[in-house]
């Protein structure tokens, strides 16, 4: 920024500027639209199986009910068949060439399968392990006005934030996949850990809507930083400071209170276009992130893969063209990308990339640190 703004300024959210904010509220579409595809209603209101199963095993019931067999199908137009449910249904659209444009909305759930924590997962998850760090709440260490009051929390945890130690999973290379095949409208992601754009997901197609370590600058004024200084300046126990007005520096992570990047008001014009929504391993509790799932148009199929039902998922009944896998969601992927007939290709994507044939370079990156990862993502 050319203008240096006061601590004060900043935390005055002007008009149309959304703010990262730890609200779940998810506000549900009034309008429940019947698909205009008379010959997909059926589908498009099957419920899934699986997702059945997992309510009931959490419940400690038995599957008694006279729900469909999990060995039932629907015909292919190639005449094979696909498992009835949410990934049978949604395979289906993918197949008859009814979907082609996809948004995926992705939270750090993605990453655990690379070895990075979640956030909110007890006992396991970041939060759950931050008393060595002598913070109020769990929070406060990603919480902008008390950075600017002790920035020394966050930089202890950072260097073990900083990217370097981890690869992309399948899941990463799905989605990667999902971009080869021309289907991918964009990926919206909470994660800082760098993964979408080492397994080789094109910029153009990436919205970080939490920031990244790749650039860094002063969170008073926002004058930028050398990216490769601070991280040295950090590792090495130092506060980084800005040399226009002498606050921290930081490396470009969204912070509770701090404006989200320019890129992701993109979902303004991309959610209208999507006729699929992917949103895969998020807890839904962070505004105003949380909130993109219900802009889609209502008569477009949201399909959530997760551990759990999160924001609009947790009511029932479902919205008609709601769909949920639950469980494991490299599993749930996998049995995706086998019914797409692509698994075979995704391995192959990751055999020859993570051998080294594809070490994906990202030209906007001035920094030139962008075949790292880090351990989690901003604030899921």
């Amino acid at each position: 920024m050319s203008k240096a703004k006061s601590s004060r300024d900043r935390r005055i959210a002007p008009s149309g500027v959304a703010r990262v904010t730890r609200s779940s509220i998810n506000p549900q579409d009034s309008q429940r639209t019947k698909p205009t595809d008379s010959g997909l209603v059926d589908d498009l209101s099957l419920m899934s199986v699986s997702e059945q199963q997992a309510s009931l095993a959490r419940k400690g019931k038995s599957h008694q009910t006279s729900s469909p067999s999990t060995k039932a199908v629907l015909s292919s137009p190639s005449g094979s068949s696909v498992p009835r449910g949410a990934l049978g249904t949604i395979g289906r659209l993918m197949k008859l060439g009814r979907v082609r444009n996809i948004v995926v909305v992705a939270g750090a759930g993605i990453s655990t399968a690379s070895g990075i924590p979640d956030f909110r997962t007890p006992g396991t998850g970041l939060y759950a392990n931050l008393a060595k760090y002598d913070i109020p709440y769990p929070e406060a260490i990603f919480n902008i006005d008390y950075f600017s009051d002790n920035p020394h929390p966050f930089f202890s945890l950072a260097k073990e934030l900083y990217p370097g130690h981890h690869r992309p999973n399948y899941v990463h290379y799905f989605i990667r996949m999902l971009h080869q095949k021309g289907l991918l409208l964009r990926m919206y992601t909470q994660n800082i850990d760098g993964l979408e754009k080492l397994c080789g997901i094109p910029d153009d197609k990436l919205v970080e809507a939490h920031g990244s370590f790749a650039t860094a600058a002063c969170h008073l004024c926002y004058t930028p930083y050398p990216a490769e200084e601070a991280k040295q300046a950090i590792m090495n126990g130092n506060v980084p400071i800005c040399t226009f007005c002498a606050g921290a520096v930081k490396p470009n992570v969204v912070f509770f209170g701090e404006d989200l990047p320019e890129k992701y008001f993109q979902h303004a014009e991309d959610f209208p276009k999507a006729d699929l929504l992917m949103i895969m391993g998020t807890s839904l509790k962070i505004e105003p992130f949380a909130s993109l799932v219900n802009t889609v148009k209502s008569t477009v199929p949201r399909l959530l893969l997760n551990r759990d039902p999160v924001g609009p998922f947790e009511r029932r009944p479902l919205r008609r063209c709601d769909y949920m896998e639950l469980g494991d969601l490299s599993d749930s992927v996998r049995k995706l990308a086998e019914i797409l007939g692509w698994h075979t290709e995704i391995q192959d994507l990751m055999n020859s990339h993570e051998n080294g044939l594809c070490s994906y370079t990202d030209p906007s990156n001035s920094s030139g640190d962008n075949s790292d990862s880090s351990e989690t993502d901003s604030m899921h």
